[in-house]
């Protein structure tokens, strides 16, 4: 007696009718795009901390070429304000100073150089801190302006040789003028740049496909 010949099973339909899916069409896409969107988040992830990597490189390698006088957090300094209203106590002393380069004038053997005075943190660098008033630095030879812009960041050490008034507006301004043997221009911080978070994967459908047809052929009777 020959055996019944089996059965085939019967074919798995998912609700839209295809044979052999492991889900709904909507469902599997839905799964697709995430992945998709997580895989991207991920990729954005990763170049923020490489960028932030880089940062602390370029950070420790401005400090590294810093000279040793603009590091020493020893040497005693007077404020700006201190020496504009006791000059005779200060003349001659050693100060290391820094801020922001408000101008720059060509003498024709030294260069003088305005600025505003800042608080300096532990390695001499100036802090975005109010401003302690302002300063005359001389440094000997020609410094080309275009290396030495305004707002850039300036640390100088060297004695104080005297107080000079001049204008600002129409006031008598004292600036206690230092003869700068040692001096540091600071880079400026490099910027990384944050990606908006309307530029995240979850909010890009809305400018997917279904915002495409409006500046279609059937938007302009409309318009």
């Amino acid at each position: 007696m020959s055996a019944a010949p089996a059965r085939p099973e019967p074919a798995i339909r998912d609700a839209g009718g295809a044979t052999g899916s492991e889900g709904p069409p909507d469902a599997v896409s839905a799964r697709m795009a995430d992945q998709g969107s997580a895989r991207d988040l991920m990729s954005r992830l990763r170049r923020l901390r490489i960028a932030g990597l880089a940062l602390l490189v370029l950070g420790g390698c401005a400090t590294g070429r810093v000279p040793e006088a603009i590091r020493d957090s020893a040497l005693p300094s007077p404020a700006v304000t201190e020496v504009q209203q006791r000059p005779e106590t200060f003349i001659g002393q050693r100060v290391r100073w820094g801020g922001n380069i408000l101008n720059v004038h060509n003498a024709p053997d030294s260069t003088r150089i305005e600025i505003l005075a800042r608080t300096l943190n532990r390695s001499g660098e100036p802090d975005a801190a109010r401003g302690q008033g302002r300063f005359i630095v001389e440094l000997p030879g020609f410094k080309d302006p275009a290396e030495y812009p305004k707002q850039r960041r300036l640390t100088v050490v060297g004695p104080l040789v005297r107080i000079e008034t001049r204008d600002v507006g129409e006031y008598p301004y004292p600036y206690p003028v230092v003869a700068g043997d040692v001096w540091y221009l600071w880079p400026d911080p490099p910027t990384v740049a944050t990606p908006s978070p309307y530029d995240y994967p979850w909010y890009r459908p809305w400018y997917g496909p279904w915002y495409g047809p409006w500046s279609g052929p059937w938007y302009g009777p409309w318009y």
